[in-house]
């Protein structure tokens, strides 16, 4: 899976910031995720934030280097309970911050991890998907979304696996939908790549999808062997542009979108990733059921087929094949045919 990182430290920091991370997800009461920001001014503790200070420290198996702050009480909307954020950092590191959000009961003798989720929406409606190209049924009541980066290794994986694999097994039980969120840290012409294939999906999804499906197997002879990004995007415009003409799209329409490079709709679905915690790719959700990284098929079925008989369906039925009898003629050299 591939990941927005901060700029690497020291090997022994990354080791302490690994363990830390890891200890998030113990101390939990209610899950919830990490965000960065800036650490508070140090300044005198009172005596019930040393204890938190002391409890999350022990917890959480926070490494000696770190300094940990807790925030001021404000007030929350869980009843007997305030809200405060404890933030780590290391001295001399801002990429090594995390800040996470606790409830403190008023008495000042429990404390709780909260994960506030609005119910009130439909986690599958809020994606932008009008227009966009899908492949399955476009009427099937199971819809996967997948936050695609078209550079990204662990896209190209994932991809091998939806196409053909999940759409032959579940036909028009399905519908997948590709959104954009190149990482363009990691990887310098993901978003040229999505603006491309973009300008092709506006003119015919065939296209669109033959270009995706090119890019995530043969994306090493995009980056060429000097990985110069002026090179990749002059054959990601070439390929663009090849496609276009194979499926007889407008080619003054195609040429000038690929020119202007208009990267406001790309921009669009990754705040739209953001707000849903998406900061990998690849990130898909199965009627709101989401999953980060690259999946096995049998995990992934799994989740297609909860979706199904949540939306009344019968998933389909695993045909299996019985193993064959071996023949004469594969029997191991040397042995005797049976009389």
């Amino acid at each position: 899976m591939h990941t927005l990182r901060s700029r690497p430290a020291e090997r022994w920091i990354d080791l302490y910031r690994t363990r830390f991370l890891q200890g998030c997800l113990v101390l939990l009461l209610l899950a919830a995720g990490c965000k960065a920001q800036t650490a508070p001014v140090d300044s005198a503790p009172s005596a019930v934030d040393r204890k938190i200070e002391l409890l999350v420290r022990s917890e959480l198996n926070v490494p000696p280097q770190y300094s940990v702050a807790v925030g001021p009480h404000t007030r929350s909307d869980i009843p007997g309970y305030d809200t405060i954020t404890i933030t780590f950092s290391l001295p001399g590191h801002p990429d090594h911050t995390q800040t996470l959000d606790y409830l403190i009961s008023k008495d000042g003798n429990t404390l709780a991890r909260l994960a506030k989720w609005d119910i009130s929406k439909d986690p599958a409606a809020v994606f932008p998907i009008a227009n966009r190209p899908i492949r399955g049924n476009p009427a099937a009541k199971v819809t996967i979304v997948n936050f695609d980066d078209l550079e990204c290794p662990y896209c190209a994986r994932m991809h091998a696996e939806f196409f053909p694999a999940t759409l032959e097994r579940y036909k028009d039980l399905i519908r997948i939908i590709y959104l954009d969120y190149p990482l363009t840290e990691l990887h310098p012409w993901a978003m040229h790549a999505a603006v491309n294939a973009n300008c092709l999906a506006a003119e015919n999804p065939i296209a669109y999808w033959n270009y995706v499906d090119y890019l995530h197997t043969h994306g090493e002879d995009v980056s060429g062997p000097d990985h110069d990004p002026a090179k990749s995007a002059a054959m990601l415009d070439k390929l663009a542009r090849q496609e276009g003409t194979r499926q007889n799209v407008d080619a003054v329409k195609l040429d000038a979108c690929i020119t202007k490079q208009d990267d406001s709709q790309i921009r669009a679905e990754m705040h739209v990733g953001d707000r849903l915690g998406v900061n990998a790719t690849p990130t898909f959700f199965v009627n709101g059921d989401r999953w980060s990284g690259a999946l096995p098929a049998a995990d992934l079925d799994l989740m297609i087929d909860r979706a199904l008989r949540a939306a009344g369906q019968t998933p389909p039925v695993e045909q299996k094949v019985a193993p064959a009898t071996p023949s004469q003629e594969s029997k191991p050299a040397g042995a005797t045919p049976s009389e």
